[in-house]
């Protein structure tokens, strides 16, 4: 199978119902002409948007996800959502992790792998989030960091199963308003750690394991990101909001991409 790139946007605690429908009409406008073949994007709106850009015109232009998802099936989990509601508007992904989850909200690896699994069950495609804080790269153990959230999120997870699996490395102190781009050889580097734990845990085929690096992507800095050769795709929230912009930095990479030799 060729291998694809990926692009994407998590959309936060941003853009109503009527401002997401407008964005994705835009931004597969402004992308139709590229091979769907070659790119995979994917938008992650907020639960309120999910109904209806589910059902929007050009919806089959890329999938679907929502930011986050229950491990249960149903219950007395109050403001959580279900994945049975999540099936029924016909979702394709969920994302598990991020980390405004995990240090907003206290989740844990062990939180987090109850949700991969339980999404991997449902047929979602399950991107897992993982990040080391600024005190841990300072500490040196960013390594380390990124292998225990992959060994434990990713515990009991089966090899027929991984390819519904995707991996976002976003370094906490890389994300955000104030974060700081992460430099090309450390996010490389951090990248490769990533596919060694994943061949380690699934064998060869787990280094074909999709692998975003998210954290302050700009057109700066995209090109020299997505060539290099364990970074699979980007994702982003603010630069991906500008259309003009987001559409302009897909097209350089995938440019870039060919150029290199990787794609």
């Amino acid at each position: 199978m060729k291998k694809k790139l990926y692009f994407g946007s998590n959309f936060k605690m941003y853009k109503n119902i009527r401002a997401t429908e407008e964005y994705l009409q835009a931004i597969t406008a402004a992308t139709a002409d590229i091979n769907r073949e070659e790119i995979q994007f994917f938008f992650i709106p907020s639960y309120t948007s999910l109904e209806s850009a589910s059902r929007c015109s050009v919806r089959n232009s890329f999938m679907l996800g929502a930011q986050n998802m229950c491990w249960e099936d149903e219950g007395q989990f109050t403001g959580e959502i279900s994945p049975l509601m999540l099936k029924e508007l016909g979702l394709d992904l969920v994302m598990v992790g991020h980390s405004e989850r995990r240090h907003g909200f206290g989740e844990s690896d062990y939180t987090e792998n109850k949700k991969v699994k339980k999404a991997l069950d449902f047929g979602f495609t399950t991107l897992l989030c993982v990040g080391e804080t600024a005190q841990e790269k300072e500490f040196g153990i960013s390594a380390e960091v990124l292998r225990t959230q992959l060994k434990i999120g990713l515990h009991n997870v089966t090899r027929e199963q991984i390819d519904r699996v995707w991996i976002a490395y976003e370094p906490v102190w890389s994300i955000g308003v104030n974060g700081t781009p992460a430099p090309v050889d450390y996010a490389e580097a951090m990248h490769k750690v990533i596919k060694d734990c994943l061949e380690e845990m699934f064998g060869k085929e787990g280094r074909d394991i999709p692998a975003l690096y998210g954290g302050s992507v700009n057109p700066d800095n995209s090109d020299a990101l997505i060539i290099q050769p364990d970074i699979d795709g980007l994702f982003t929230t603010r630069t991906a909001f500008q259309v003009d912009t987001f559409t302009k930095l897909i097209k350089d990479a995938v440019t870039a991409c060919k150029e290199s030799g990787k794609f």
